[in-house]
């Protein structure tokens, strides 16, 4: 589960990828977050419950920053299948980053630190069905009328990547484009025609797709090494199919070398028998020494069943 959730997650962690989804998804591919302006931020955190510590974790996190100022920080979640408790877990994931900004102060020596907000996006990719189970806080609590005025509503920041419009899709500028191109196409066809898109980060793109999409011949480039040579997605499946091509016309050979050596096995074997039978004793011993003799041998008995 641990080396499935590293694979998911490697290509987001690209500064490069991580802005591009958030500058097309949040901001219609303005280009307001630049890679320079990322930063890392512990996906960790932890939260105490029937007085113990638990620990939980984001998918990937990363603060915009202007110089020395933070702006926002931004998480990635990744689903492949519908959670009905995401709001609250979402909600768990943000009150911890903002509990973080007040234990900030206790190492600036009570200097108040600026506050900046907390912005998490949650990236579906199922394309058989549409999410229609809780996006909000009230959506999973069963709250009494007269108490409502009194909680606080959570909405969370939910993209359903195969229901994308082609438009959106083709302002993705990273490898994040192919992703999104794969599960969209999925949903229109359930087929996926590789483009001619070059790929960037080939290795994580590689591991994000064969886990996230379950195509085994994402899996077997990976596996195969072909991130180190191929450059776009159509390449790399061209490959996997050109080797599976290969490997069936060699196993066919293969096939064909031992169905002759089992025939040439009982070929011998009826020869052996029938001079055997017929008190041929030398011939049988002169023909497992002599190929060319014992061809002539076979074919005697050829002419032989035929004239009978």
């Amino acid at each position: 589960m641990a080396e499935k959730d590293i694979a998911e997650k490697a290509l987001e962690a690209y500064n490069d990828v991580f802005a591009d989804i958030v500058n097309v998804l949040l901001f219609g591919g303005k280009q307001y977050v630049k890679e320079n302006e990322l930063e890392e931020e512990d996906p960790n955190s932890s939260y105490k419950s029937d007085g113990k510590l638990h620990a939980q974790e984001r998918d990937v996190a990363k603060y915009w920053r202007k110089g020395l100022v933070r702006i926002a920080l931004y998480g990635l979640e990744n689903q492949t299948a519908i959670d009905s408790d995401m709001p609250l877990r979402l909600f768990s994931y943000d009150g911890a980053a903002y509990r973080g900004q007040l234990l900030a102060d206790s190492s600036t020596k009570g200097k108040a630190v600026p506050r900046y907000p907390v912005v998490t996006l949650v990236l579906y990719f199922g394309y058989k069905r549409r999410w229609r189970t809780p996006r909000t806080l009230y959506d999973c609590l069963a709250v009494p009328e007269e108490l409502k005025p009194y909680v606080n509503d959570y909405r969370m920041n939910l993209y359903e990547i195969a229901y994308l419009r082609e438009e959106q899709v083709q302002k993705f500028t990273s490898d994040f484009r192919i992703v999104a191109d794969y599960f969209v196409q999925m949903r229109k066809n359930r087929d996926y025609t590789a483009p001619e898109t070059e790929i960037r980060h080939v290795h994580e793109l590689l591991q994000m797709m064969s886990v996230m999409t379950g195509d085994s011949r994402f899996e077997e480039a990976y596996d195969l090494g072909m991130e180190r040579r191929a450059t776009t997605m159509c390449e790399v499946l061209d490959r996997v199919e050109n080797r599976g091509i290969q490997k069936g016309i060699q196993t066919g050979i293969q096939t064909g070398i031992q169905t002759g050596i089992k025939q040439g096995e009982n070929t011998i074997l009826s020869l052996m028998d029938y001079l055997l039978s017929n008190n041929r004793e030398e011939d049988a011993r002169r023909a497992t020494q002599d190929e060319a003799y014992r061809r002539k041998l076979l074919e005697e008995i050829s002419n032989k069943e035929v004239d009978g």
